[in-house]
């Protein structure tokens, strides 16, 4: 990779300007539907900081890095916050990021060390987290202009993963290069971690509810909230993470029933959900009438065309397929 390195020592000024404007929100909105409002997001690999910026402008708790001190000085100035120098082999953390962005990064990782530095980047990643990666599109070494690539394909990216057991599902898509100078194809893998295993119950205290309802909501395609009553204190803790669902490049669902229940229903709050349902939630009132009404219920899907896009075999598929209707109650 230090022959890649010095490239871009070299030519640092140049790269930053020809990718720092290249338009990638629609692979980040794809990346961020995995990952809970102000989540912490590693943008391992950074080059001109236009990710790790878009990340920070939308209230995620960014860190970045790239290998080269000239991109990270100039990311560092883009960004607004340090971007710092060092390698895949240098990352050392373990459950630090609920999110990891490798946005043609490791695409100059030798074969031979592409191993080690997902190995790092997945004990980087916390359990329920996601990766994001893209390369190339192909498979194997080369040599072009001074760089080393190392291309991969969607049986390239399974099998590199296949020795993780934690890995919940696999997401990968072709697209194109957005540079208009470039016509090349690119392969883009989500990498999603299992959740913490043997946990059931929310209790509380240290462990609070809230990250587990945001989690369930930004990881599913179909959202169903009923609740015999809604305060708006509450409802402002959840508006961002429905409203990340409810963006029209998502193309998720939320349904919400509260109900007049004891006259506890904030007026504020109804407020509020008038302005989710413009945003395209189903929001419905049930009028009690004098009778009952105590529902207490969060439901969270995740779509059936979802499931078949992570093709594979093993604990990975069986894995993926068991969140297909996981369910989060609060009593």
């Amino acid at each position: 990779m230090s022959d890649s390195v010095e490239y871009y020592r070299q030519f640092a000024a140049e790269f930053f300007r020809t990718t720092v404007a290249v338009d990638m929100a629609a692979i980040r909105q794809r990346f961020l539907a995995y990952i809970p409002a102000g989540a912490r997001i590693l943008d391992a690999g950074c080059g001109s900081g236009r990710d790790a910026k878009a990340f920070a402008a939308l209230g995620f708790s960014v860190t970045a890095f790239d290998a080269t001190p000239e991109l990270a000085s100039l990311a560092t100035e883009h960004c607004g916050f340090e971007v710092g120098v060092r390698r895949f082999e240098d990352v050392d953390e373990t459950a630090a990021y609920d999110g990891i962005w490798c946005c043609a990064s490791l695409l100059h990782v030798p074969l031979s060390e592409m191993q080690d530095a997902l190995s790092r980047l997945w004990a980087a990643l916390a359990p329920g987290g996601t990766l994001y990666l893209s390369l190339k599109h192909g498979r194997g070494e080369r040599l072009h202009n001074g760089r080393r690539f190392t291309d991969a394909d969607e049986e390239t990216i399974r099998t590199w993963f296949r020795p993780f057991a934690e890995v919940l599902g696999i997401e990968v898509w072709l697209t194109r290069d957005q540079r208009p100078e470039r016509d090349e194809a690119w392969t883009n893998a989500l990498v999603m971690k299992a959740p913490p295993s043997g946990r059931r119950l929310v209790t509380g205290e240290a462990d609070h509810f809230l990250p587990h309802l945001s989690a369930a909501i930004a990881s599913a395609t179909e959202v169903d909230l009923a609740v015999a009553f809604i305060k708006t204190t509450g409802l402002r803790l959840l508006l961002p993470d429905l409203q990340a669902v409810l963006a029209p490049e998502a193309k998720r669902r939320v349904r919400v029933l509260t109900s007049d229940y004891l006259d506890i229903t904030d007026p504020e709050a109804l407020r509020l959900l008038l302005l989710l349902r413009e945003q395209g939630a189903d929001v419905r009132v049930f009028v009690t009438q004098g009778s009952s009404f105590h529902l207490k219920a969060y439901i969270f899907a995740v779509h059936r065309a979802r499931r078949r896009s992570c093709r594979g075999s093993g604990p990975a598929r069986d894995g993926y397929a068991g969140l297909s209707a996981h369910r989060a109650r609060h009593a």
